[in-house]
């Protein structure tokens, strides 16, 4: 039993940072992806939770950066539109429509369904839901590098 806790852990962890790294580019939280998958193998290897603080220091300087700025909070408010958007129409499925090459089978208009609507409506939702908690946090900040340093340095002290 412990083996098999184990190697979902491991298994978990590998495809976390995977999706993560992947997420960097694209609209979704890249850097706390990463920092859930090292939260996850840290569990596992000692050199993931050698590297824990630096990925946090990380997440939450990207975190306190996206939000400095108007224009990169509606940039991502328009990502997280965007995502939710599409998920809805991969869930309602539509017609292909007129424009769609006839050669191609029907399956590949939308291809997957309501699960990749589901995922891509989830990780909307995440994304939202970080740039809430960005915002809230990290907006005012003087110096997002200090905050997000400060914001690690209260995580590692226990509460008095």
């Amino acid at each position: 039993m412990k083996a098999a806790k184990e190697y979902t852990f491991k298994i978990l962890g590998w495809l976390l940072l995977v999706v993560g790294i992947l997420a960097i580019p694209l609209p979704g939280p890249g850097a706390l992806i990463i920092l859930l998958a090292v939260l996850v193998l840290a569990q596992q290897y000692e050199w993931a939770e050698r590297r824990l603080e630096s990925v946090k220091r990380w997440a939450f300087k990207s975190a306190a950066d996206g939000v400095q700025t108007w224009p990169r909070i509606i940039a991502s408010a328009f990502g997280v539109i965007w995502l939710i958007g599409f998920g809805v129409l991969w869930v309602v499925s539509p017609p292909e429509p007129s424009w769609w090459p006839s050669q191609l089978p029907a399956w590949t208009w939308l291809p997957g369904g309501a699960v990749a609507g589901g995922t891509l409506i989830f990780s909307g939702v995440v994304a939202l839901g970080i740039l809430v908690y960005s915002f809230v946090n990290f907006r005012n900040a003087d110096d997002p590098e200090d905050e997000a340093e400060a914001k690690v340095a209260s995580e590692k002290t226990p509460p008095a």
